[in-house]
């Protein structure tokens, strides 16, 4: 497995962040690192590989990696990131606690990836471009970038724990929370959009815009992202798997994962032997 190594990012000094752009991400293989990293999805789709767990991507999704998380990304399409690398919560001179603002385990679960607004994902590019490390070190320019990280967790966080907001942004995140959850469940998209307080026509625009794909197509992405991770991890029979994640048909699940991988099934199952 590949290791990034922190000396490769941060410059000579005492800066405890870097910044390190992806315009665009393109795929990139299994690895983790000596530092960790805060990923900032501006625009575009893919899927992240996170742990063994695939998650989709999409503009607005924030994922907070951990120096010992394994991760990849694939299918990538006009994936636009920006990473905020840093040390480690203890490597800080002026900054202290900063684990309280962390994503934690809960009940076993590590809260790696969430959702934030437009609105709030420009103001934290913003925040990042002053963040941005100087060549010459200071004292002074170091107490300023880690004023500015304080200033974007604090961002992140309010945004990523706001289930009150009302907007049709917010509400279409909540939807898209829902189907990772529910992606083996029967969708009828006109009775979700009601129950997410969204109209129909307003669902399939914003769920385009948001992840590129249309509402039918992204639910069997997730379904088929789950059926590839059941082939390589389970000894479930194929059949089994299909109807476990959401399809009805054997034939039609073989015939959309040839789609989506570019191997059926069985060849994905016997690739991992």
């Amino acid at each position: 497995m590949t290791v990034l190594h922190s000396a490769d990012f941060f410059t000579e000094g005492n800066y405890a962040i870097a910044i390190e752009p992806r315009v665009p991400q393109q795929a990139f293989p299994e690895h983790h690192h000596d530092f960790h990293e805060i990923v900032l999805v501006e625009q575009g789709s893919g899927i992240h590989v996170f742990n063994g767990q695939p998650q989709t991507l999409c503009a607005g999704c924030v994922c907070f990696v951990r120096d010992h998380d394994r991760h990849l990304y694939e299918q990538t399409e006009n994936l636009c990131l920006t990473n905020v690398l840093y040390r480690s919560p203890a490597a800080f001179r002026f900054l202290s606690g900063l684990q309280s603002l962390l994503p934690g385990d809960e009940n076993g679960n590590y809260l790696s990836h969430w959702r934030i607004n437009h609105k709030v994902m420009a103001q934290a590019l913003q925040i990042v471009t002053q963040m941005k490390q100087q060549e010459v070190w200071s004292l002074e320019r170091q107490a300023h970038q880690e004023q500015l990280f304080l200033q974007l967790l604090v961002l992140l966080r309010e945004a990523g724990h706001n289930d009150q907001a009302q907007d049709q942004e917010a509400r279409l995140h909540r939807l898209l929370d829902w189907l990772n959850e529910h992606y083996s469940e029967d969708v009828e998209w006109e009775a979700l959009a009601d129950r997410f307080s969204l109209s129909l026509r307003t669902l399939h625009r914003q769920m385009k815009q948001q992840t590129g794909n249309t509402p039918q197509r992204y639910l069997n992405r997730l379904r088929l992202l789950q059926a590839r991770h059941l082939l390589r991890h389970s000894d479930m029979r194929i059949t089994d798997i299909a109807y476990q994640c959401g399809f009805g048909d054997s034939n039609h699940f073989s015939t959309l994962f040839r789609r989506e991988f570019g191997c059926a099934p069985r060849a994905e199952r016997q690739q991992m032997m």
